[in-house]
């Protein structure tokens, strides 16, 4: 005997959770389709399994798949599977209810938040796909039943406060979610869900790689004009109506990650590769993987060959896209992926995420983070391979994306060294063909501990700073580093295979050979003379200039220019405290130390005019435009330029 239809009320808290899932958590109001696709999908995974451990199970699965039935005359919209199915009692305890405990708290936090954004992420932890079907349905009726089971069950409900149910029979193993649809409406976001082309888009956009077929019967053929707009009717439609539909499958079923690489071949890799990023040139570098364990994903990542129009722009999207079981979940998901790492585009299929997982929560997930953590070792070792194997190749990817790869140096101490691993800078050992760091040790003087290199906004400025003239005259290499990002990192990294980074620009400087003594004890009398000669000049100096430097002292990194401006080894340099300020960070003035070469003559001369008159006004004018020269020498900005070149004209005036 058939058990009544039995009328049953939502709890009073369930009931206004249910409304708010309806009314205003989902913004995008397609995933529902998304949803009860993914649930179909889970039930075909099921009865797989289930006939496979269960020989006695009465199951057919030699066609697994999905329907999706249109009735414009009724306005429904029926998604249908042939998997595993539910009893009576599945059906109370899976969709007859939405919460079995923690609704009330919930409930309260979802009314405390913000705005919507803030309410899904709430909703994201809870888990309510199937109810996502009631923001573009009046009301929904399910039909199911279990495969082994002879009787079904009947469902229904309109989403306000009850629910029907009810034993059903005749009914094929399986699960029919029919939505008897609203009225479209844009305004609302509300699709035409009857339309052919909004359900292939969505499935398409959502559901393209589910393992099984999604089946939808082809238009029949009166109807005409399947496009995004109205559809319109033949007036012989009616009399075709019998003629029988075929069915077409929608998704293309086998996603491409989840085959061998064995099976799939280049051509296939790069057409996916430019249909994910809308990118006219194949990808430079393919990298599959798949993980199992306790946390089981795929992934499938590109590197491109050029970097695009705004990779730099603050508003840039990154990450990568998301599927869960070959569902997808989101665009550019950047907890996947690190900031300096952005330019890399694919896919991740975590098998054991929820539908409904959101950005939050996947900052938070340790899982996701150990995945994260995988990628980027294994981003690191394609390039690394690259670099060793097709070196032509990684000099144009680190052309395109070495200034994002830099700031890694900056964000992820956990693969310092895999990074300064690909590391390509100018020198000036070679004009026309960066270094590696690797290489630059290898070339390294005997004796020589550092990594010597200097900072500045072009090669020639570098090339022509004072501060190179010792080092280029005892053949010492320096690293020319021209990206505003290099002024940060050589602060923040130590070292490199057991040798620092020393800043030529910073410090004092001894490239004296000490494997040479007589010739290091010749030199420190000639040193210590010549600092007893200069000793007063150096003290005027630096008194004279007190307001713009720090200290004045004798040089030995020069040899043809008169003076230069040098830091201390932890100041800042002028070019990174521009860019603080430009960022809107007040600091406050470095005052910095200025070098004189002794055996310039301009400073011999300054000399000699200080022993024969310290007081004469001509020395305090010389000094500031020695000081003025340095500073622009370096690329600085002068503090009175209107001054400077007013000194300066008088004194070239003076000598004509």
């Amino acid at each position: 005997m058939a058990s009544p239809t039995q009328t049953l009320e939502f709890q009073a808290e369930t009931r206004q959770l249910l409304q708010l899932v309806i009314h205003s958590i989902y913004s995008n109001k397609d995933i529902f389709l998304r949803e009860l696709i993914s649930n179909a999908s889970d039930a075909l995974d099921k009865l797989r399994l289930e006939s496979l451990t269960d020989s006695g199970l009465d199951a057919d699965t030699s066609d697994l798949h999905i329907t999706l039935d249109v009735d414009k005359q009724a306005r429904a919209l029926t998604v249908r599977d042939n998997g595993i199915g539910m009893t009576r009692e599945e059906v109370v305890d899976l969709i007859g209810t939405i919460a079995k405990s923690g609704t009330a708290s919930l409930l309260a936090k979802i009314k405390e938040a913000k705005d919507a954004d803030a309410a899904q992420h709430l909703i994201g932890q809870f888990g309510v796909g199937f109810y996502s079907a009631f923001m573009v349905a009046d009301k929904v009726t399910l039909c199911t039943r279990r495969a082994g089971t002879e009787h079904g069950t009947r469902w229904e409900s309109d989403g306000e406060g009850t629910y029907t149910i009810a034993q059903a029979d005749g009914l094929p193993v399986g699960t029919s979610v029919t939505l008897h649809l609203k009225p479209a409406d844009s305004e609302d976001g509300l699709g035409d869900y009857l339309a052919a082309w909004k359900i292939r888009q969505i499935v398409k956009q959502y559901s393209d790689f589910i393992r099984w077929p999604i089946r939808m019967a082809t238009e029949p053929a009166g109807i005409v004009g399947d496009t995004e707009g109205a559809v319109e009717e033949d007036s012989e439609s009616a009399a075709k109506d019998s003629a029988p539909s075929e069915l077409e499958t929608l998704n293309s079923v086998k996603a491409l990650w989840a085959r061998p690489r064995s099976e799939v071949t280049e051509a296939e890799y790069n057409e996916f590769y430019q249909q994910i990023s809308h990118d006219w040139q194949d990808p430079v570098e393919t990298i599959h993987m798949r993980a199992e364990g306790t946390f089981e994903y795929e992934a499938l990542l590109f590197i491109p060959a050029h970097a695009p129009f705004d990779l730099f722009s603050r508003d840039t999207k990154r990450g990568v896209q998301l599927y869960v079981k070959r569902v997808f979940i989101m665009d550019d998901c950047d907890a996947l992926m690190p900031n300096y790492l952005r330019f890399v585009k694919g896919v991740v299929d975590a098998h054991d995420l929820s539908l409904n997982v959101s950005r939050e929560i996947l900052q938070h997930d340790r899982q996701i983070t150990a995945v994260r953590r995988r990628l980027v070792k294994k981003v690191l070792a394609a390039l690394k391979g690259l670099q060793t194997k097709h070196s032509e190749t990684y000099a144009k990817v680190w052309d395109q994306f070495g200034r994002v790869l830099k700031e890694g140096l900056i964000e992820d101490r956990d693969n310092t060294d895999a990074l300064l691993e690909l590391v390509g800078a100018a020198s000036t050992h070679d004009s026309e063909k960066p270094t590696t760091l690797r290489e630059y040790v290898a070339r390294m003087k005997d004796g020589q501990d550092a990594i010597y290199y200097l900072t500045g906004e072009n090669r020639a400025m570098v090339e022509n700073s004072p501060h190179m003239e010792a080092f280029t005259a005892k053949g010492y290499e320096v690293l020319i580093l021209t990206d505003p990002v290099d002024e940060v990192w050589t602060d923040q990294v130590p070292a490199f295979d057991g040798h620092r980074f020393q800043s030529i620009a910073k410090g004092q400087v001894d490239l004296d050979d000490p494997a040479d003594g007589d010739a290091t004890d010749e030199a420190e009398a000639e040193k210590a003379q010549r600092e007893q000669d200069f000793a007063p000049l150096v003290a005027w100096l630096q008194n004279n200039l007190s307001d713009h430097v720090k200290q004045v002292r004798l040089s030995t990194r020069l040899t043809t220019s008169a003076a230069c401006l040098v830091g201390d080894a932890h100041d800042l340099t002028p070019t990174l405290e521009k860019m603080y300020r430009a960022m809107g960070q007040e600091l406050p003035p470095t005052k910095r130390i200025l070098e004189l070469n002794p055996t310039h003559p301009l400073i011999t001369a300054l000399r000699q005019a200080h022993e024969t008159d310290a007081d004469a006004p001509v020395l305090a004018d010389t000094a500031e435009l020695v000081h003025g020269s340095a500073l622009l020498t370096e690329g600085g900005d002068l503090p009175d330029p209107a001054r400077f070149t007013r000194l300066l004209t008088d004194r070239l005036s003076r000598t004509l």
